[in-house]
């Protein structure tokens, strides 16, 4: 006896029903990755998009052909040649990041994203650096980066893409123009340090003459300052002079003569001093005046 023969018409009835409802659910339930988009067609033709989680579709109607992934993708860098509007041959490099973010446009409107997008950057690089010169490519390259992100996020906008990331790594000059740069920035160089060099001596200069101007301008208030003070004391002298007399006068001198000539008589051994008529006369009218005060 065989297996048909021990069941029955009504158990592999059942049996047949429940194999089907397995088919059918293992068919109907699609688990979607986080990372992942189903794009799922009903008799060659767009149905829906499941997103991440459980999602049911019907079975044997619908099928899911295009399984994208939404994470972000980076194209290969790559070179484009560009000739800048003061004609100079360049070659940038670039790198673009990109991720899905409508996979129906993706699937239905382009077939190979990865070198559309890249074709689409190379047209746009190259339009850009020609309206450029090759300074202000070197030096605005901030601003290039900017529009060559917001062009090429505008025209990749139909195919359900978003350009995250759009760079200018580089940007690389033939070898004679490379040769002559370098010429031209040693030459720059070179009349830099002459400049300077030039502005440090005037400068050392400048500050020799503020020097010799500011010893001046002090020699000459020493000088002022002196001649008052002399000025002062003869205005003393002659003030004590016309309150007190000749006398007082002749008397002080006389004082000063005195204490000359008794530092000259301290001096060791034996010594002869020998006295002028005036300083005899000079003591005479000391003692004279003393006694009369």
């Amino acid at each position: 006896m065989n297996i048909i023969d021990l069941l029955g018409g009504g158990d592999i009835v059942m049996i047949a029903i429940a194999g089907f409802l397995i088919i059918c659910v293992f068919l109907g339930v699609r688990i979607v990755p986080q990372s992942e988009k189903y794009v799922v067609e009903r008799f060659g033709r767009l149905r829906c998009v499941l997103g991440p989680g459980l999602n049911f579709i019907v079975p044997f109607l619908d099928r899911v052909p295009h399984k994208i992934s939404i994470l972000e993708r980076q194209l290969p860098n790559a070179l484009q040649d560009g000739i800048t509007a003061d004609n100079v041959l360049v070659k940038v490099e670039t790198s673009v990041f990109y991720r899905i973010i409508e996979p129906e446009k993706t699937v239905y409107r382009i077939r190979d994203v990865d070198a559309a997008i890249a074709t689409t950057v190379a047209g746009i690089v190259r339009s850009e650096i020609g309206v450029l010169e090759l300074d202000e490519v070197q030096s605005n390259r901030a601003q290039l980066i900017s529009k060559v992100r917001e062009q090429v996020a505008a025209m990749v906008d139909d195919w359900g893409i978003e350009v995250t990331r759009a760079e200018v790594l580089d940007v690389n000059l033939d070898e004679a123009t490379r040769a002559a740069m370098m010429q031209q920035l040693n030459a720059e160089r070179a009349r830099r340090a002459t400049v300077t060099e030039a502005e440090g001596r005037k400068r050392a200069i400048e500050l020799n003459a503020e020097a010799q101007l500011f010893q001046a301008q002090k020699e000459a208030e020493a000088r002022r300052v002196t001649a008052d003070a002399e000025a002062y004391a003869t205005e003393v002298v002659a003030v004590a002079i016309s309150k007190n007399g000749l006398e007082a006068a002749q008397y002080q001198v006389a004082l000063k003569q005195v204490d000359a000539i008794a530092q000259i008589a301290k001096g060791e051994g034996k010594q002869t001093v020998i006295l002028p008529a005036a300083a005899l006369e000079a003591f005479t009218d000391a003692f004279y005046l003393l006694g009369k005060k």
